[in-house]
């Protein structure tokens, strides 16, 4: 039973058709194995001209009429909303996730001696706004441990229900750990946390473009991604969705486009929102993976990742069962620990990938190919110069 439902999380109506190989939108060499998507992703082609274009405008911006600069946010407004089931009115535009999650601690507000609930290992994010928060409130941070058995759903679960718990106040979730691709399957979590009356934060950096997001079936208070990784856009750059009951709150910054007649989660954007550069290529990016379809690319990704993760087992290198890993990214943890310079040995080999708390991420994108898969996985073998995830 619990297998079923944890995959129900990226589960679709029908299997969708696996997207094929976009290698040829990218400027990835063939001998380069880029499989560090969780980390940033490089630009497709489309991405970079609409930048270039940008970078055109502001310098010579006299042939360049700034008035056509508002059309490019509402075009990424409405694209960024279009990958998470929202409308347009509901997403402001942001710095950073950072930025986002500032913004939402900052709306919410909370009974003193109530629960703060996260996994353990959060990204910093998650984590600093919202730990202000509960010391300003008198909230009690709870931080789920990695479950030994890689549930984090169950563990989460447990902990939302515990009885004799204090009342549970916030959730802050994200639908996979960021280091290592394991599953938090939030089809299951969200019910809890608005059945135990609690506002629901949900950081999607890792998910939005690579997997299905609905804020419609998640009901959070406060969504975020940024698009520098699976959306393929810039750096620098954030989306917020903000629940209609959350549309009224307080902006950190104040400036003259998020007053009023400022209309939704508008009133959270950020200054200087009308970036010649940034705007359009975002929102060619976004318009990309749309194009694509996310049920599509998410296919692809699991292909791949699945592949990774038979290669990897037979390496007797421990993987998570496919039911408790998300589609897109497979974490490597040996029982002893990774060896001293994997990522850099990985690299001098031009695989490239990140550790993260003690574990291999390997996050491949839709230029990655089985030539890239293969190459990975001579430069792990040779890594671990014949070491057993055993020993």
């Amino acid at each position: 039973m619990r297998i079923r439902s944890a995959t129900l999380r990226f589960a679709m109506p029908a299997p969708a058709q696996e997207l094929p190989c976009q290698r040829h939108l990218f400027e990835v060499p063939a001998e380069v194995s880029y499989l560090d998507a969780a980390a940033w992703s490089p630009l497709p082609l489309c991405v970079r001209a609409a930048g270039e274009t940008g970078l055109l405008i502001k310098r010579r911006p006299w042939d360049h009429p700034r008035e056509v600069i508002p059309a490019w946010v509402e075009r990424a407004r409405a694209a960024a909303a279009g990958l998470i089931g929202a409308g347009p009115d509901d997403v402001a535009i942001v710095g950073a996730v950072s930025h986002a999650m500032a913004v939402a601690a900052h709306n919410l507000a909370s009974v003193p001696g109530g629960r703060l609930l996260r996994v353990a290992d959060e990204f910093p994010s998650l984590r600093f706004a919202f730990d202000r928060l509960a010391a300003a409130r008198g909230l009690i941070v709870e931080e789920v441990a990695r479950p030994p058995d890689g549930d984090w759903t169950a563990a989460l679960l447990a902990a939302i229900a515990r009885p004799g718990a204090p009342p549970l106040a916030i959730a802050t979730l994200t639908p996979l750990h960021w280091t290592d691709g394991s599953l938090i399957d939030l089809d299951r979590l969200a019910p809890a946390v608005h059945a135990a009356g609690a506002a629901l934060v949900i950081d999607a950096t890792q998910a939005v473009g690579a997997v299905p997001v609905d804020v419609a079936r998640w009901r959070p208070d406060f969504l975020a991604f940024p698009t520098y990784k699976w959306t393929l856009g810039p750096y620098g750059l954030a989306f917020l969705y903000a629940a209609p009951h959350r549309q009224d709150g307080l902006a950190l910054d104040e400036h003259s486009g998020n007053r009023p007649p400022a209309v939704g989660a508008r009133r959270y954007d950020r200054g200087e929102l009308n970036d010649p550069v940034a705007l359009p290529m975002a929102a060619a990016g976004l318009e990309l993976i749309a194009g694509w379809g996310v049920p599509a690319v998410a296919a692809r990704l699991r292909g791949l990742t699945d592949r990774l993760a038979d290669a990897m087992a037979a390496l007797d290198l421990p993987i998570a069962p496919r039911s408790l890993r998300a589609p897109h990214i497979l974490g490597i943890r040996p029982p002893g620990g990774l060896p001293a310079g994997l990522v850099e040995g990985l690299r001098r080999n031009a695989v490239f990938a990140s550790e993260r708390a003690g574990a291999l991420r390997l996050s491949p994108h839709v230029w990655v190919d089985d030539g890239d898969l293969a190459r990975c996985v001579d430069a792990i073998r040779a890594s671990l110069g014949g070491r057993s995830g055993a020993a």
